[in-house]
């Protein structure tokens, strides 16, 4: 359980989610997850991540149920700082990370996913933001990268979610495989890269970072604001709890 890093003589790095039953991740999964990708990236032999999860999904978003039972800001607070470490350690990472995605990706999966250099996704992957419906804002930012604009906002306001094939349309997502063949895909495509020179793709990876339209961390961070904004007047705190009672403590 917790974050599993594997790093294989081809200078692939895997990088394993498991936190049953649903990959939400505690405020200090996401800084572990953090960790796990930076040190990913300085480690001169890796030359591609592939990020994926065990379990029924990929990631549910951050553990409401660990916010509901801490008392004062404090699980908040630190889920908020983990989950931008986390995307933003996607993203920095010198070397290209490859999401394989299974199953749900919701709230802070789409963080991950959104941010990742290319995506990989099972056939049974569904993408989404739940967040109105839990009393947050955030990852829209990273939504927008996945989906066309009309399509993020109908999203974010009605937390619809769009599947895989969807994805798949658009172009954000690679390949659409069956469940059983999803890690080997990633893999596959992780070699393709990994057998090219590292230091043209390390460089690769930060030129398109150089030219990208949006700053995702600043634009993460504004979004982050309105959900410190929302905790603040209650309304947050009503809706996480209204989310645990649902779902019987």
């Amino acid at each position: 359980m917790g974050i599993q890093v594997h790093v294989a003589g081809d200078g692939i790095a895997e990088i394993t989610i498991d936190f049953p039953p649903v990959n939400a991740l505690p405020a200090k999964g996401w800084h572990a997850l953090a960790d796990a990708l930076s040190a990913a990236g300085a480690d001169r032999s890796v030359r591609a991540v592939v990020l994926a999860a065990e379990g029924r999904g990929f990631c549910a978003g951050v553990d409401i149920k660990e916010m509901q039972r801490t008392p004062g800001h404090t699980a908040l607070i630190e889920a908020n700082r983990g989950c931008f470490a986390a995307f933003a350690a996607v993203y920095d990472c010198p070397v290209p990370v490859i999401a394989a995605v299974h199953g749900f990706c919701l709230g802070g999966g789409v963080g991950l996913a959104g941010n990742a250099d290319i995506v990989v996704a099972a056939d049974n992957a569904t993408f989404g933001l739940p967040e109105v419906d839990r009393g947050a804002l955030g990852a829209a930012t990273h939504l927008a990268r996945l989906v066309p604009h009309h399509l993020m906002r109908a999203m974010v306001y009605t937390c619809r979610t769009a599947t895989a094939a969807q994805l798949h349309r658009f172009g954000s997502v690679l390949e659409v495989v069956p469940p059983g063949g999803l890690r080997a895909v990633a893999r596959a495509v992780a070699a393709e890269i990994a057998a090219k020179d590292p230091a043209v793709i390390r460089a690769a990876k930060q030129s398109l970072n150089g030219i990208d339209p949006v700053d995702v961390k600043r634009s993460y961070r504004y979004e982050q604001g309105f959900t410190f904004e929302l905790n603040l007047d209650g309304v947050a705190d009503r809706a996480r709890q209204r989310f645990v009672d649902e779902r019987g403590g």
